[in-house]
């Protein structure tokens, strides 16, 4: 299952953009608080409707940062579940479909245990000093790219896709 990743946010940075749902602008929304970088580019998928009314987050794992607008042509490999102040908040885990150094990633086990790591804490720490705000991970964060893709599939019957 192959989809379109819409970046809103490039790896390496701590400008947190947004997507205006109405139309379809960028605006910074805020630097992150703490000292933390995004570690992948981070966006969304496109025509999904997840549980807190936005469009399903996802992050893709890039060789090198795009920026806030491109399209990424992705392929899920795993889901990271996570709960915001505003209830479930889901991240499908990417990587670019056509990208032949990273083909053989299919499955989150198929993935450094330390990137995965690297992303837990991202989100365990990127709102901690944020007025409001706040995280928590999931018993069992983890897991594959089947439950990834019917999370999609999920979204995308929520939406009228």
């Amino acid at each position: 299952m192959d989809f379109d990743v819409t970046v809103e946010i490039p790896r390496g940075t701590r400008n947190k953009y947004e997507a205006d749902p109405a139309t379809h602008r960028l605006h910074l929304d805020r630097t992150l608080f703490t000292a933390t970088q995004y570690p992948a580019d981070y966006g969304y998928i496109e025509d999904t409707l997840a549980g807190d009314g936005t469009n399903l987050d996802a992050m893709v794992l890039v060789q090198e940062p795009t920026f806030p607008g491109c399209l990424i042509l992705s392929r899920a490999v795993g889901l990271f579940r996570m709960y915001d102040e505003q209830g479930p908040t889901p991240k499908v885990l990417c990587v670019p479909a056509g990208d032949p150094r990273q083909s053989h990633l299919r499955d989150i086990t198929d993935l450094d245990p330390f990137l995965l790591l690297e992303i837990r804490h991202f989100f365990e720490v990127y709102k901690t000093v944020e007025p409001g705000k706040r995280v928590t991970i999931d018993e069992k964060p983890w897991a594959g790219h089947e439950e990834a893709e019917a999370e999609i599939t999920r979204c995308q019957a929520r939406a009228g896709s």
